[in-house]
């Protein structure tokens, strides 16, 4: 049996597990989980997420600690934001306590629910003010063409920069949250919904520490531009997780893994100051070659506080399609003075994050799948010193070694597949998580059934493994 088709086995089995637990236990899936349609996995929320109320205004706003993690949610379709989170119109508030030195960025990852009807536009706004209503920082994030229901994230930030006037105090400032678009989003599965929906957040509040003064500002205004020939050889097997804290860590190489419509994968990718990052995605054909989906194949590139570097989108038409990310600048800490994105996003050393999304629309089309997926990575450049930060990131060595954890001495790209492969979670794990999140009773039985199923299964793996270590042993000792 190939890869696949033993993996669509346990997704369909998953699948089936996940209906039965949820039809047989009234306990509610714990914060760390979000609920979602039984064919399209749950975005996973961090293990040790904390849950924080949204405030409809900023005197009840819950304060928000730079290296944790929260989970809330907002209103989406009460109203219409401002675009610089200024107006009211189904606002949210969070709190945030700085000082004069660290800048802080939050990131804020929106997840509609399944089978939202959603428009181009909707999507979240996301701003940080200081205590006079002022805004240090605006960003959004839409769904865009697809209109498929996926994680998008947007971010802002307080940052300490020379020259810079405004939100430069230590003091209090606020995180605002606002829905974007035209408010259809609704349940239902057409256009037009009943405009009163709730869409789960995930909040990961950064601080980065100052650097010597004396830094420079200046962005280098020349750079290797050219697009290198994408990696080839045989591909390693990966499994993309569910959302930022499960991304599977990848390094330059091929990299097989499989995705159904309306599913968004997650990789992260450690990259260092001075290298450049490339990187493309094929999703393989369908059952059928007939008709179109615009937009259906899309690659998203974060950097390590979650901000979006660069985005490529593809049609899909049942055939073999590929999406590459533009040619980037090389990680600097000075980008963060260029004008404009991508090179303004490039400014930290550390893990960045491919997302990947299949259309819900392409099971319509072309078939539930599962669709092969082939990613593709290239690290450029050479690395070179970073900054010298004047104290700790938060969370600790968020920004690579230069911001509080040393790298291993001599790690290369073989450590680096060989810690790949040891972080990415089997199928069985990912399932007994999600099942133990469904409470006792009638669960418990079930997990007990899983539980032997799991054991059976890593017992024949043991014995497939045992019996490859023994063809391996002859293959190197042959007999006379």
């Amino acid at each position: 049996m190939t890869r696949r088709g033993a993996a669509a086995r346990i997704a369909v089995l998953r699948s089936a597990v996940v209906v039965m637990v949820c039809g047989a236990s009234v306990v509610a899936l714990p914060g760390s989980v979000a609920v979602a349609a039984p064919d399209v996995p749950a975005y996973a929320f961090a293990d040790d997420v904390r849950r924080a109320e949204p405030a409809t205004e900023t005197g009840d706003a819950v304060r928000l600690e730079p290296g944790a993690t929260y989970r809330s949610s907002l209103p989406h379709g009460v109203g219409t934001g401002s675009g610089d989170g200024t107006e009211s119109g189904g606002k949210v508030y969070y709190r945030l306590e700085l000082d004069a030195a660290s800048t802080a960025y939050v990131s804020v990852t929106a997840i509609p629910r399944p089978g939202a009807a959603l428009a181009v536009g909707d999507g979240i706004g996301v701003a940080v003010q200081n205590a006079d209503g002022t805004s240090c920082s605006y960003d959004s994030a839409t769904v865009g063409t697809s209109q498929s229901p996926r994680p998008i994230t947007a971010w802002a930030a307080r940052e300490i920069q020379p020259g810079r006037g405004l939100c430069q105090e230590a003091g209090t400032y606020y995180v605002v949250v606002e829905p974007v678009g035209t408010g259809s989003s609704g349940s239902g599965t057409g256009s037009g919904g009943s405009g009163d929906d709730t869409w789960d957040l995930e909040i990961a509040p950064v601080s980065e520490p100052p650097v010597a003064k004396g830094t420079s500002t200046n962005v280098p205004g020349t750079w290797n531009s050219a697009t290198p020939a994408p990696p080839t050889g045989e591909a390693e097997p990966v499994h993309g997780g569910a959302g930022f804290t499960e991304a599977a860590a990848v390094a330059q190489g091929v990299w097989d893994d499989e995705i159904v419509p309306g599913q968004t994968l997650f990789y992260r990718v450690p990259v260092d100051w001075g290298r450049q990052l490339y990187a493309s995605v094929e999703v393989g054909s369908g059952r059928k070659s007939s008709g179109f989906v615009v937009d259906a194949l899309d690659l998203t590139l974060h950097n390590p506080v979650r901000a979006k570097v660069e985005e490529v989108g593809v049609g899909y038409g049942g055939t073999q399609k590929s999406a590459a990310l533009a040619p980037a600048p090389p990680v600097r800490y000075a980008n963060r003075y260029a004008p404009a994105n991508p090179t303004k996003s490039l400014r930290f050393a550390g893990d960045h994050y491919l997302v990947v999304h299949l259309a819900a629309e392409v099971a319509d089309a072309f078939g539930d799948g599962p669709y092969g997926l082939t990613l593709r990575v290239r690290l450029g450049g050479s690395a070179q010193p970073g900054p010298g930060y004047q104290g700790r990131a938060v969370p600790n060595g968020v920004f690579g070694k230069d911001s509080g954890i040393a790298a291993p001495t001599g790690a290369g790209l073989g450590d680096l597949k060989d810690r790949t492969r040891a972080a990415s979670p089997t199928d069985g794990d990912a399932t007994m998580r999600a099942v133990a999140a469904a409470g006792f009773g009638t669960g418990t039985v079930l997990l007990l059934v899983l539980g032997g199923w799991t054991l059976v299964g890593r017992r024949r793996a043991a014995a497939s493994a045992s019996a490859a270590g023994q063809i391996r042993v002859s293959a190197q000792n042959p007999t006379p």
